[in-house]
């Protein structure tokens, strides 16, 4: 059996302690190791000291590229021709991925050869709050079984080398939804992108109620913009009101902000949880919703 050379890219802006910890469970925390990492860094020379620690161990080749930040994907874009491996993975600054990880990957790949991504769970690291449960009902997509899915989070997901040569660069002209935008065209070249339970990491969610809001505040503004740039796209409301099927679209894109926080809230394993949950998921409904009507306007001024 041909071992695959396994690439890991992680873009990181002023987060050493967290990067830190995202390191320490790629390098020392993996039972199968990745043979690169690369980090592309955009911050301050606290996160280059910090990769450099752990440069010549566990045989692994760890790289630091050095950037001005600008966004995610251009973060990606200065990172992706870096990396050699057959399988390009890619994680984030806050998170940490499961010790089974890279094998798992691996072996999703090997058995989905018609998948040009695969990817898993992504598991909130602080659902002790109420704040870190709901992130982790709605932050990131997530489903009972393996199944072919529509995208996946850029923070636990990784790629055919051969896709992403054959996708192009990522684009730098969002602000977020980039991986959302990525992986779109990985599905308009022909490749399946595979969801597996099995391949899991740990997430460090937004600590606060405000960060939480702003951040799906943002993901809504967003959403707005990768529709707009791919009418043909999966998406929530209706483009126009040419047919029967746009109105009801409509109404039920203002309906959802009623009955889809009690849907979520369902989730999570007690009644006291669920009925502290609902302010947050209702609140967190309608910043999302208002993040893209912020963003519709302004592109029509």
């Amino acid at each position: 059996m041909q071992v695959q050379r396994f690439s890991v890219l992680i873009c990181t802006y002023n987060r050493p302690e967290l990067l830190r910890k995202s390191l320490q469970a790629l390098i020392e925390g993996t039972q199968e190791k990745p043979d690169q990492i690369v980090v592309v860094n955009g911050g301050n020379e606290r996160a280059d000291q910090v990769v450099e620690s752990f440069m010549g161990g566990q045989g692994i080749e760890v790289k630091l590229v050095k950037t001005v930040n600008k966004n995610l994907a251009a973060s990606r874009n200065i990172g992706l021709p870096h990396c050699t491996g057959e399988i390009i993975a890619m994680t984030d600054d806050d998170a940490e991925v499961f010790p089974d990880w890279v094998t798992q990957m691996k072996r999703a790949h090997r058995e989905h050869p018609e998948a040009g991504a695969v990817g898993g769970e992504v598991l909130g690291t602080n659902t002790d709050s109420l704040v870190g449960k709901v992130a982790d009902l709605i932050t990131f997509p997530s489903w009972p079984e393996p199944r072919y899915v529509r995208t996946l989070p850029g923070v636990n997901i990784s790629y055919k080398c051969a896709a992403v040569a054959d996708i192009g660069p990522q684009d730098e002209t969002l602000f977020r939804g980039e991986d959302v935008d990525f992986n779109w065209r990985v599905k308009q070249l022909g490749y399946e992108i595979y969801f597996d339970l099995a391949i899991k990491v740990y997430h460090h969610h937004r600590p606060t109620l405000r960060g939480f809001l702003n951040q799906h505040y943002m993901y809504g503004r967003a959403y707005y913009l990768v529709r707009r740039k791919w009418p043909e796209m999966y998406c929530v409301y209706p483009h126009g009101f040419r047919r029967g099927r746009d109105v009801l679209k409509t109404v039920n894109f203002c309906a959802s902000l009623l009955y889809q926080p009690f849907l979520s809230a369902r989730r999570l394993p007690n009644w006291k949880d669920r009925f502290l949950a609902l302010p947050v998921l209702f609140t967190a409904g309608i910043v999302w919703k208002w993040g893209m009507a912020v963003q519709g306007l302004r592109l029509t001024r």
